[in-house]
């Protein structure tokens, strides 16, 4: 289920939907193709000092093929990620490190790290399959003015995630993800993610996403500042020897 480029139409689902039909209604929903922007995660710790990191990422097959390149601060310039997503093996993410001249493969053992010093990490980055989880529909409830399905999404044993389950409010005019918790495997809360929307040719796409850790008193605010969708993003671009080439807008 992906929460970054949902499609901006009208659809209602009756109160006898499950919550299972609701995250497939999510699931089928129309995406772009390709994407291309230019994204700024500025970083909060807990005593209100910030950093900004500005990334350019360039994606395909909706998403599932990724390359991010970090354009600041000065000294990670360069430092790039592949990810790619496979439906029968391990999804696999690259990390590309100037400085060490070195492409490190980010194992399944670390999906729980942090992207890039951020609240967001490796696992997050990556799209959720329908059949990893159970989705029960919750009682709707109202965000920020807006009625809303609400889901508990529960990751199943053999998934391995770091998260035991995550709570959605999903609009019921566009089914948009308006807001996500996260709770770790002894069922604390983790992350808070809430997420803000703009249109972009008849696609409604994420324009903010704020992701609080409440474990640590930590915050992400992400800005995708630039967007360009459905443009011709070759296939033979998401390969080790791009990660070292940084793009133009």
């Amino acid at each position: 289920m992906r929460a970054f480029v949902p499609l901006f139409c009208s659809i209602t689902i009756s109160f006898s939907q499950s919550g299972l039909d609701i995250a497939q209604k999510l699931d089928n929903k129309e995406r772009p193709q390709s994407v291309f922007s230019r994204i700024s995660m500025v970083l909060t710790n807990s005593k209100n000092k910030s950093r900004e990191n500005v990334l350019i990422s360039k994606s395909n097959n909706i998403g599932k093929n990724q390359i991010i390149w970090v354009l600041e601060p000065k000294a990670d310039r360069g430092i790039s990620f592949l990810r790619k997503e496979y439906e029968n093996k391990d999804n696999e993410i690259r990390m590309w490190l100037p400085a060490f001249n070195k492409i490190r493969r980010i194992n399944s053992n670390r999906m729980n790290d942090s992207f890039m010093g951020s609240d967001l990490s490796y696992e997050d980055l990556n799209s959720r399959v329908l059949s990893d989880n159970i989705y029960d529909r919750l009682n709707d409830e109202l965000f920020n003015g807006i009625d809303c399905y609400v889901l508990n999404v529960t990751s199943k044993p053999e998934l391995k995630s770091a998260y035991s389950k995550h709570i959605l409010w999903v609009s019921k005019k566009n089914l948009t993800i308006l807001k996500e918790q996260s709770f770790g495997k002894n069922d604390e809360l983790k992350k808070v993610k809430i997420y803000s929307y703009k249109i972009v040719k008849n696609y409604e796409l994420a324009s903010k996403i704020l992701v609080q850790d409440i474990q640590k008193n930590h915050k992400t605010e992400i800005y995708i500042d630039y967007i360009s969708i459905n443009t011709d993003v070759d296939s033979k671009l998401f390969r080790e020897s791009s990660l070292k080439r940084i793009p133009r807008l």
